[in-house]
């Protein structure tokens, strides 16, 4: 069965200049959503200087991504879509944590709901769409590490074709 990845159930938008991405906390029901105006509940500050339509498509907790023996997948939280001013279409899968925490497990965790998202998205046709991918994994706790995570940004742009950065401001260009 294909996956829709664009259900409009699941969408939200913005063209503000700065707007947040939020989830709220366990045991909430329901999926990740922009916010225009509360930065305390913000995960991931999307900085859009050009005012680009933006559109955000929650994935966890709204697209149903089912793995060969019908239970549920580990996917990310969601993906922004939007087309710049050199007419180039982008995608963003963005993993939402809100973690303080020293160490790599939550990054580890966050990784991998990544791929797997990434992973069924890149088996659908929409994918070919898409010029520029990226994925960011957001920790509204600014967490420390104890070193560079440089080296895992590397393989995870080599293994996926995608660029990974973990920061929680997203800049769009």
């Amino acid at each position: 069965m294909a996956i829709d990845f664009f259900l409009s159930k699941c969408q939200s938008q913005s063209n503000n200049k700065i707007f947040g991405l939020c989830d709220d906390p366990f045991p909430a029901t329901n999926h990740a959503y922009i916010d225009e105006s509360d930065g305390r509940k913000w995960i991931a500050v999307v900085e859009n200087e050009s005012r680009y339509l933006v559109i955000f498509t929650a994935i966890d907790k709204c697209i149903i991504i089912n793995r060969a023996d019908g239970r549920d997948d580990k996917r990310c939280d969601g993906m922004l879509t939007y087309t710049n001013s050199s007419r180039v279409d982008n995608v963003i899968f963005v993993e939402l944590k809100e973690r303080g925490a020293i160490g790599n497990n939550w990054v580890i965790d966050a990784e991998q709901q990544l791929r797997t998202s990434i992973s069924y998205f890149e088996h659908t046709d929409s994918s070919n769409g898409y010029n520029e991918k990226k994925a960011y994994i957001a920790n509204k706790e600014h967490p420390r590490f104890k070193a560079s995570q440089s080296n895992r940004m590397e393989t995870f742009e080599r293994e996926t074709g995608y660029v990974l950065r973990i920061v929680n401001r997203i800049k769009l260009d």
